[in-house]
């Protein structure tokens, strides 16, 4: 009997256990916040590239300054170095960049006649005043007769380097020499005596280096930073009060017709800022001069 009751008590604990449990309601799903659910439903949205190529020195230095600028305007800044002054021309021309930022203007004008392409400055950005350099001496008053000067030779810059020559009364040229026909070494009148060598842009400053004592080199602002070279060292440099500076001023080259687009505008406006103007009065002590 004690065994039958103990077995039926037992039996009804396990039903008021089942109904208790089948009472109790899971937690209700905690629903997420209205601005979380939104902003999971929105992809972040994706930067337009402007891919651009440039020389390193100052050039690729200037153009990662405004990065965070045209990421704010909804582009992405692919910057793509080099080290030679073709191949930027061929590859904007082609379609493989957007924009270029390493040249003159006289320079592309050069290119274009050159290669029959229809490429064209969107702005002006800066000025490297070409500096005469000298391999153990101080003072061009010192320099020997027949000493050699290196200067560059593709087109525009060994004009500008011959003008600059006789700007420091170093050598003569014919009286109708201008920027725009370009002059080289076989049209000099006087060379004073000395050994003008045309040689590549880029090697000039290494070729000083390896040079014999008493040489001197034009250089070019850029591979003079590269290489280095202080603008205060120069035994002289442009005259900047002259037209140099708008002639040889630095510029972003685009496709002929894409000046004005918006991708090429906003590129152009993130570079001629103050901000951008303190870097470069900061950054290389007046081997760059900002021209915007």
């Amino acid at each position: 009997m004690k065994k039958t009751i103990t077995l039926i008590l037992t039996l009804a604990l396990v039903v008021l256990c089942f109904a208790a449990c089948g009472k109790s309601e899971a937690p209700a799903a905690t629903e997420a916040p209205a601005e979380a659910s939104a902003a999971a439903t929105e992809a972040p949205a994706e930067l337009e590239k402007i891919i651009v190529g440039a020389s390193s020195t100052p050039h690729a230095e200037i153009l990662e300054q405004v990065k965070e600028a045209l990421a704010a305007e909804g582009y992405a800044l692919d910057i793509v170095v080099y080290d030679d002054y073709v191949l930027p021309n061929q590859a904007l021309a082609d379609g493989t960049l957007d924009a270029n930022y390493f040249q003159h203007s006289p320079y592309l004008d050069s290119y274009n006649a050159a290669n029959g392409t229809e490429l064209v400055s969107a702005a002006l950005i800066h000025y490297e005043p070409f500096g005469i350099y000298g391999k153990g001496i101080e003072d061009l008053s010192a320099l020997a007769e027949g000493a050699t000067i290196l200067v560059p030779a593709d087109d525009s810059n060994e004009t500008r380097a011959l003008f600059l020559l006789q700007q420091e009364g170093l050598i003569t040229l014919p009286e109708d020499a201008s920027a725009e026909v370009g002059v080289t070494t076989l049209d000099i009148v006087d060379n004073g005596g000395y050994d003008i060598q045309a040689v590549q842009a880029d090697t000039v400053p290494a070729q000083l280096e390896n040079s014999d004592k008493g040489t001197i080199a034009v250089i070019n602002g850029n591979y003079a930073l590269q290489a280095g070279l202080n603008a205060a060292d120069a035994l002289a440099v442009e005259d900047a009060s002259g037209d140099a500076a708008q002639t040889y001023a630095n510029i972003i080259a685009c496709r002929k017709g894409e000046a004005d687009s918006e991708k090429i505008q906003a590129l152009v406006k993130a570079l001629q800022t103050d901000a951008v103007r303190d870097y470069i009065a900061a950054s290389y002590n007046g081997a760059v001069v900002a021209i915007f």
